[in-house]
């Protein structure tokens, strides 16, 4: 069973990547919980060439908390084939301090419930959308 078999991959990653966001934000909750609930025990994510850890991603959860970003995610295309998601997306960022744009080439694994395995991505910073752009 595919964890994609009843959403459209665009649909999926962009509920993976708000859902998760927004819980780490919306909730009391210990970060390792939620972490728990969107990624598998023994996660590794690779971006840019950095490799991230499950504790590295718990620790990655704490400024996330502290700066409380809003988060937008725009999914330009998305490809499936078992438990492997290909998409590319833009995360749009935006915190009191500043606001960031940036483009995810997204390569990742997933479990048949809809828990990240694996990702290996390939990111670039890009001048934000102002309303006017926009």
């Amino acid at each position: 069973m595919s964890p994609f078999d009843a959403t459209d991959p665009q649909r999926f990653i962009a509920d993976f990547l708000t859902g998760f966001h927004d819980e780490l934000l919306s909730s009391d909750e210990d970060a390792e919980v939620i972490v728990d609930r969107y990624h598998t025990p023994d996660i590794v994510q690779i971006a840019d060439g950095h490799r991230i850890d499950r504790a590295k991603l718990v620790a990655h959860t704490r400024p996330i908390r502290k700066r409380r970003p809003g988060l937008r995610v725009s999914v330009h295309e998305a490809l499936t084939a078992d438990d492997r998601l290909a998409a590319r997306y833009t995360l749009h960022a935006k915190d009191p301090k500043r606001e960031l744009d940036i483009e995810v080439c997204f390569f990742g694994r997933f479990t048949p419930d809809g828990r990240m395995r694996q990702a290996q991505m390939l990111t670039r910073t890009i001048p934000a959308e102002t309303e006017a752009a926009a």
